[in-house]
């Protein structure tokens, strides 16, 4: 029996969720399917193809689930997880032969505008989670690092479900493990270059004074000595990568996100 399966087994034992139906069941299997095929932020789509039926099962924990029943920070951390479970079923609904999320929508509807994710007895979109929920209600930049949209230019896929009493020190480890990434954040030629997330929703970070802020707040030793030298705080945005983030099978799987380094 693969590792992945056994994995997926014992959390399934050890926590009653096959008998249990509610938040601490979804959450319990949903770690076992991260654990099993999330590979350093990349997912192992061919890998959770095989098992869709787990993952379907996981969905229905979810759907199970009344948010508005939750205390906030559990809340937000639901909404998190079911955002980017319902991500990953997108995607396997087009498994294999899918090269990118936009693959999933059409001309006339983005796969974000798609209803098909079922949330509290309703079929509602991403969008709706993304910016009818999370941005309206909740107005905190750090989501933007823990939302992934199955690109290689979005921010990793955590490796562990996203927990109400541990939601703050996770935000800050996804958020800050994203901004120290010198794939997505460097200076190049005297100007800062950052990810388009930071354009996309400039509001959301008090447009580029406030994002150099937040970029700052969030830097560690080797960025902020990079970001004090610059004279020039306007920022340039990369181009995004919208290739699908999978992952060959057989990768060892990432640790759950460390701590933000301190400036």
């Amino acid at each position: 029996m693969r590792p992945g399966i056994c994995l997926m087994i014992f959390f399934l034992l050890a926590t009653g969720w096959a008998e249990a139906w509610g938040e601490g069941a979804y959450s319990a299997g949903y770690a076992a399917v991260l654990a099993a095929h999330v590979r350093d932020g990349g997912v192992d789509y061919a890998g959770l193809k095989e098992q869709e039926a787990l993952l379907n099962t996981v969905l229905e924990a979810m759907a199970a689930v009344d948010p508005a029943t939750l205390p906030q920070p559990e809340r937000i951390a639901f909404y998190i997880n079911a955002y980017n479970a319902w991500t990953i079923k997108l995607i396997l609904d087009h498994w294999p032969g899918i090269r990118s999320i936009k693959e999933a929508g059409n001309i006339l509807r983005s796969p974000w505008k798609r209803e098909f994710v079922r949330l509290a007895g309703k079929t509602v979109s991403l969008d709706a989670i993304e910016h009818g929920i999370l941005r309206r209600h909740y107005g905190d930049a750090r989501l933007h690092f823990a939302l992934n949209c199955a690109s290689v230019s979005c921010p990793p896929l955590a490796g562990v479900p996203y927990q109400g009493q541990t939601l703050n020190a996770q935000l800050d480890a996804q958020t800050a493990a994203f901004i120290n990434d010198p794939a997505q954040t460097f200076v190049a030629d005297g100007r800062l270059h950052v990810s388009k997330l930071f354009d996309w929703y400039g509001e959301d970070f008090g447009g580029e004074t406030g994002a150099w802020a937040f970029i700052r707040r969030f830097a560690g030793p080797r960025l902020a000595t990079a970001l004090d030298a610059l004279a020039d705080h306007r920022l340039v945005y990369t181009d995004y990568d919208w290739a699908l983030n999978d992952r060959p099978r057989g990768a060892r799987p990432s640790a759950p996100a460390a701590a933000p380094e301190q400036p």
